[in-house]
């Protein structure tokens, strides 16, 4: 019997990574390939009861204990230090020419320098949308052109940024590193130039995205390939999430009418907003008497007024995590907000669902640029108050031309056209690394 070539797959260690990494790993194992997904301990207990059989799942020990935060700058300093030699053994221990290739998550950028030690072919994954991608190549032209400083930090508060003609112009704010402290902001930076600097020695980025909104790659002797709507169809999705999914908001979901249910989750990757305004939101959602589902854990739920579950019983259902395409999926979900992260703007896109967008950090603000102003699919609202957010679905309901583009997008990025392209750049992706 052939055995079946090995490709490594290293994520940054975080659900919204960990997620489309298991979708890719997918695909690679419908293509007689054998992925090989290294995490964290902590990780690989939660998620491997959960993958599927053609996934091996492997546990690498990041060096913190168990109990400790592992913020960003503690998994930054985990990966740098203390994950490298686990990754190293685990490549070494493998028969030559078992290995195919080492596919990185760009933010898991440590991985590429332990590749090129074993002499294993390296290719990169970028989880988020491409023109993410753009922003953060385009670091030195932003020094050059004095939009920012040599720590990142924007010499014009809200100075516009324009990256192509294809691209909406984003703002000296929008910047991904651009997060808490100053020094924070200067050490996330370092993070990101860090990452470009080992990106560069790529022959190949896979992007979670779509052709519709790249021009050409940025690199000339680097490939770029936008494999998006392949990875994120519903046959392909590999289900292994770090939290027991509550099932029983379907349940709850069949006794509402068709678009009557607002759906509500700030993502997984940072707390989502603070008591205040988890109060806020909660008093407008009561105060609108519309039916909802909201994602927030339990940690989350001090900044909820007393009694508010029980106040909300007939038409609130608070859950700590919910099975988020199948809720999306739901002819009962009409309105949609969130945070605007990657994951769940492509998973909207995908089912169809308009967005009330609260960008909070990262790349969320970008990708609420391209919602609200390039695909005109959501509003962004700036706060939670009883008239921000029945403004914001009223503009949506009242604006039949949202679901038409919304329909028309989603026909351009997961129909035959957007498939065949997203394809034929992963066939691309498999001939490079059987030569």
């Amino acid at each position: 019997m052939i055995k079946r070539k090995k490709i490594i797959l290293v994520p940054y260690p975080a659900q919204g990574h960990v997620t489309p990494i298991l979708k890719l790993a997918a695909v690679l194992s419908n293509l007689s390939f054998r992925p090989v997904i290294v995490v964290p301990e902590f990780i690989q207990r939660r998620i491997s009861p959960r993958i599927d059989a053609g996934i091996i799942c492997l546990p690498i020990s990041d060096g913190l204990p168990e109990d400790a935060p592992r913020d960003f700058f503690a998994v930054e300093r985990a990966m740098e230090e203390n994950m490298p030699p686990a990754l190293e053994s685990i490549i070494r221990a493998e028969e030559d020419g078992q290995i195919a290739c080492l596919v990185a998550d760009l933010l898991a950028s440590w991985s590429i320098d332990v590749a090129r030690r074993c002499g294993v072919p390296a290719a990169g994954f970028w989880p988020a949308m491409h023109a993410t991608y753009r922003l953060i190549a385009a670091v030195p032209q932003l020094i050059q052109t004095g939009l920012i400083s040599e720590n990142g930090l924007p010499r014009n508060p809200n100075a516009p940024i324009k990256l192509s003609s294809m691209d909406p112009i984003f703002s000296t704010n929008d910047l991904p590193w651009l997060i808490g402290s100053l020094s924070s902001r200067i050490r996330r930076f370092r993070f990101w130039t860090r990452t470009l600097h080992r990106a560069e020695s790529l022959r190949c980025i896979l992007v979670n995205s779509f052709p519709l909104e790249s021009p050409s790659n940025i690199n000339p002797m680097q490939q770029v390939l936008e494999i998006g709507p392949i990875i994120m169809q519903p046959a392909t999705v590999a289900n292994a999430t770090f939290w027991e999914e509550d099932f029983t908001c379907l349940d709850w979901l069949d006794e509402h009418d068709v678009g009557s249910v607002v759906y509500v989750s700030f993502g997984s990757w940072v707390g989502p907003i603070d008591d205040g305004k988890i109060k806020t939101l909660a008093l407008t959602l009561e105060a609108l008497g519309l039916s909802f589902v909201w994602v927030l854990g339990h940690a989350w739920r001090r900044g909820l007024p007393l009694g508010y579950a029980a106040r909300v019983a007939t038409h609130g259902k608070i859950v700590s995590w919910a099975p988020q395409t199948e809720v999306l999926q739901h002819p009962a979900v009409g309105f949609y907000i969130c945070h605007c992260g990657w994951n769940s703007t492509m998973e909207a896109i995908l089912c169809k669902k308009p967005l009330l967008c609260y960008p909070i950090a990262g790349d969320q603000f970008l990708n609420c640029r391209y919602i609200v102003d390039v695909w005109k699919i959501g509003v962004h609202i700036k706060g939670f108050d009883f008239e921000e957010v029945k403004n914001g679905i009223e503009w949506i309901v009242e604006n039949d031309e949202v679901s038409t583009r919304i329909e028309k997008l989603n026909e351009k990025i997961f129909g035959n056209d957007g498939s065949f392209k997203a394809m034929s750049n992963f066939s691309t992706f498999v001939e490079d690394i059987n030569m």
